[in-house]
């Protein structure tokens, strides 16, 4: 019987907003090109209320954002605009210097929402990381989805399962979204190098081993899994090629090297960095 590495995620609060934070731990540092994971959980926001993160900035990665229910407002230094909904891709490569900000929407924030959902950050090979910033926006029906026998896998971002999505991500990843119905199994394929799987609901076994809701389990490379549903369950596998040398991460920077976030702190702290349009507000470096 496999042996798991099981990491159990860090409550955190970001500017209102409860999260679980199974990646970066100490127990893994990454999983193919992830480098951070945040399960936003379930909110209910009063009239009058939501979630806003003000303008940050970020090099050297890119940002996918995957809501399961309410509405984000994306908007960065490239004049990007854009709403977005429950099974819609938010993606947005950093390169060498963008800011953004993400926040209900005016309209939800005047009457009250309920935000869930997940952000992840995948680190940029190399020789991307100081390339040009990008964003694009992948609706739900552009995403790819194999429904068979109980078993609803949707490919958010890479490729797996026979599936490919649309998302332009720069380096071989899967990032997959489980539905599985009560007393169904799924053969995970060895199809990744390194891969990782993230129970957001129900009980789940892999390999005849049970899994805890809210928990990342870290899959051993070169072996088909087979995962079982005890009940309605929701999970995500995340995974990819192992990343092209060691990352440093330092608040929102991520880069093969310090001088690379040194230099990025110290232009944000000076004013010096690409500014969202129509926004005057940002977040002071910690």
């Amino acid at each position: 019987m496999p042996t798991f590495t099981v990491i159990q995620p860090r409550a955190e609060d970001v500017e209102g907003q409860p999260i679980l934070r199974p990646l970066p731990s100490a127990k893994s540092r990454s999983v193919g090109p992830f480098v951070f994971f945040d399960h936003m959980l379930v909110t209910d926001y009063p009239p009058g209320h939501g979630m806003n993160i003000q303008q940050h900035p970020h090099i050297g990665l890119s940002t996918l954002t995957y809501l399961f229910e309410g509405q984000l407002q994306h908007k960065d230094s490239l004049g990007s605009d854009q709403l977005v909904g429950p099974g819609e891709v938010s993606w947005m490569t950093a390169g060498a210097a963008i800011a953004h900000i993400e926040r209900t929407p005016a309209p939800l924030r005047e009457q009250g929402s309920t935000l869930h959902g997940l952000q992840v950050w995948l680190a940029s090979p190399k020789e991307h990381e100081q390339g040009a910033g990008s964003y694009s926006h992948h609706p739900a029906d552009s995403l790819p989805v194999s429904d068979s026998l109980g078993v609803r896998v949707r490919m958010i971002a890479g490729t797996g399962f026979c599936l490919e999505s649309p998302v332009p991500v720069l380096s071989p990843t899967v990032y997959a979204e489980i539905h599985m119905q009560t007393a169904t199994t799924l053969l995970i394929p060895d199809e990744h190098q390194e891969r990782a799987l993230y129970v957001l609901q129900g009980d789940m076994q892999l390999e005849g081993q049970t899994l805890e809701p809210h928990s990342l389990v870290l899959l051993p490379a070169g072996e088909a899994l087979t995962l079982s549903a005890d009940s309605d369950c929701h999970a995500v596998l995340i995974g990819g090629a192992p990343l092209d040398g060691p990352r440093r991460m330092n608040w929102n920077f991520v880069a093969s090297d310090r001088e690379l976030i040194e230099r990025a702190r110290a232009r944000w702290a000076a004013g010096d960095w690409p500014t969202v349009p129509f926004e005057s507000g940002r977040i002071e470096l910690p």
